[in-house]
């Protein structure tokens, strides 16, 4: 499973990822010229390491994320997060023009949503599927169920 994950990061970083990577760097560079919206800066750095390497991470509620957050996610659509987001939709609708594409253009729509409002959100790993679950014994992949 990890051998497709890095496989497919590579792909995505020799098609997509560098390119959109860039546009957040200038996203956040942007907004660290001000200092009242270095929290936005520090943001879109965090998401251009993400979509550099998508695939095996995914983005979840950062806890402790409230009302500023939300305010600012509102500010940060306004400005930068619509046309991020629609990078990622044109990237996403080219890449399901072709059938091999299709997994590209799936996390691309999925990096729009996160495109769109970025504070509050932590990236993290995602865990490997579990194969199977063997009926009746209990055991998945060879350690207890829980």
């Amino acid at each position: 499973m990890d051998t497709i994950r890095l496989l497919l990061n590579l792909l995505w970083l020799l098609f997509q990822g560098w390119l959109l990577a860039l546009a957040y760097l200038l996203a956040g560079v942007v907004a660290c010229l001000l200092i009242v919206t270095i929290p936005f800066g520090i943001a879109s750095f965090r998401l251009a390491a993400f979509v550099v390497w998508p695939f095996g991470r995914t983005t979840v509620r950062a806890p402790g994320a409230g009302v500023a957050s939300a305010l600012g996610n509102l500010l940060w659509f306004l400005v930068a997060g619509w046309w991020l987001a629609l990078l990622h939709i044109l990237s996403g609708i080219a890449f399901c023009l072709t059938i091999i594409g299709i997994p590209f253009g799936i996390a691309s729509f999925k990096l729009a949503a996160v495109g769109l409002f970025p504070l509050g959100k932590r990236v993290v790993e995602t865990a490997p599927p579990r194969q199977w679950m063997r009926a009746g014994s209990g055991v998945v992949d060879g350690a207890p169920a829980r």
